[in-house]
């Protein structure tokens, strides 16, 4: 393990990468880590270059992308605003997604855009997002369009919490996002992750109140021992009956970042990307930071 493992976010050229370039330099300056930017070519096939395609198909290839590394360099040096941040680039031959699997092994972060320009440039689709933020080796932070990414953004940093070991090292993070940024962090836990009127009905009694005192104490053992590792971020609890994903969705759009968990308390070992952190992959405007126990 690097002792100062590299911030790394895939560079295509696309405006959704972009974003993801300039969020990741701003976390890398804040962490005081360096970034890594990360291009792809194709590499060439038994059979040469593709049919209609000129001579020149590879070596074009390579040119563009180091242009786009060069463009993505310019960027991360603005978003740094003249504060220290070391940035190298690589441009790497294979799929994207396992390219970047290959290099979030070594890696703090790994930053992707929602959406590319397409495979056939070499792009960052958004099935390479979905393929990382499932099978990547260290955090990913999954960044939509930024409406300003120049704009000093205020909101909290929100985080869920299902009282399982899978949900641990996403509050780790979550704390230390809300610490770096100077944020309030709101922690949401949802007691069911199903309607619960659905499934119990609606002409059954239900005494919530004494639910949700059991599942307050049940998320402030969760957040125990936070508040003296991370004295300075003001912490907000919240409990709510069910459908977590939607509380989640609601806070994240006056949020600056939702971090979840890859799975939750009712997935699988086999699932290496559970039901609310898919869910809110399709769902959230925000950056979202989807966090992997590490092995």
């Amino acid at each position: 393990m690097l002792t100062n493992p590299p911030i790394v976010v895939g560079v295509d050229g696309s405006q959704s990468s972009n974003d993801a370039v300039w969020w990741a330099a701003e976390s890398a300056v804040r962490r005081d880590a360096p970034l890594l930017l990360v291009a792809t070519v194709f590499v060439a096939g038994t059979y040469g270059v593709p049919i209609g395609m000129p001579p020149t198909y590879f070596d074009d290839q390579e040119m563009e992308g180091k242009l786009r590394l060069a463009r993505a360099a310019d960027l991360a040096r603005e978003a740094a605003s003249g504060r220290p941040l070391t940035i190298e680039s690589e441009l790497l031959s294979g799929q994207p997604s396992l390219v970047l699997i290959d290099r979030s092994r070594d890696a703090r972060m790994l930053v992707v855009g929602s959406r590319g320009l397409g495979e056939f440039t070499g792009g960052l689709l958004g099935s390479v997002s979905t393929a990382v933020a499932a099978h990547a080796r260290c955090p990913v932070a999954v960044i939509r369009a930024l409406e300003d990414p120049e704009g000093a953004v205020g909101g909290p940093v929100v985080v869920g919490v299902d009282g399982t070991k899978n949900s641990e090292p996403a509050v780790v993070e979550a704390f230390t996002e809300a610490s770096l940024r100077g944020v309030e962090l709101i922690a949401v836990h949802a007691w069911s992750d199903v309607n619960v009127t659905n499934l119990l009905g609606s002409d059954r009694a239900f005494d919530w109140t004494s639910v949700r005192t059991r599942e307050e104490a049940a998320l402030s053992e969760s957040l125990a021992g936070f508040g003296e590792r991370f004295p300075e971020v003001a912490l907000r609890r919240v409990v709510v009956q069910d459908r977590g994903v939607q509380a989640l969705v609601e806070f994240s759009a006056s949020a600056q970042l939702v971090v979840v968990g890859s799975r939750g308390r009712g997935g699988f070992t086999s699932l290496l990307l559970g039901s609310t952190s898919r869910a809110l992959l399709h769902a959230v405007t925000c950056p979202l930071l989807i966090v992997h126990a590490r092995p």
